[in-house]
């Protein structure tokens, strides 16, 4: 039988109490204004945050799955409804078919830059105004740390 972890000490149980709690309420306040600023939810802002960037605003779904954090399942069924927005398009690869691309559309690209003054706005009312110029330094490396963590955890 394994032995139980140590109990977290009283700081880590606050910063762990802190840190889920934003986990929890940041991204549906961020969904919130999406969908009431411009009709498209976070993940569908993210995925044409990672097309607009991709060389001819177009990505593998498998690529694009990566980028996003989202499983192949999941990344398959947003482009799916985003396609049916005229948000982006999907086609078959012509060299494998059991690959896809996506292309972020005309209509998508508008959508996006339509949708960057809001979430910028939002995003530093809801968490850069409330951070002094030292916490960034410190924290901008600390949560890459635990990106790239989360990411072998779960490749």
């Amino acid at each position: 039988m394994a032995l139980a972890p140590d109990p977290l000490s009283p700081d880590e149980e606050a910063l762990w109490r802190a840190l889920a709690e934003v986990i929890m309420t940041l991204p549906r306040a961020l969904d919130e204004q999406f969908l009431r600023d411009n009709g498209v939810t976070m993940t569908e802002y993210s995925v044409m945050v990672a097309l607009s960037e991709a060389p001819g605003r177009e990505l593998r779904i498998s690529e694009l799955a990566s980028g996003t954090s989202l499983s192949l399942s999941r990344i398959s069924r947003v482009v799916d409804s985003m396609a049916d927005h005229s948000l982006v398009t999907r086609r078959k690869c012509a060299s494998d078919g059991r690959s896809s691309f996506s292309t972020l559309t005309a209509k998508g690209l508008s959508t996006l830059q339509a949708a960057y003054p809001g979430h910028l706005a939002r995003v530093r009312r809801l968490v850069f105004d409330h951070l002094a110029e030292s916490e960034l330094k410190t924290l901008g490396p600390v949560f890459v740390r635990i990106a790239q963590a989360l990411r072998s955890q779960t490749a």
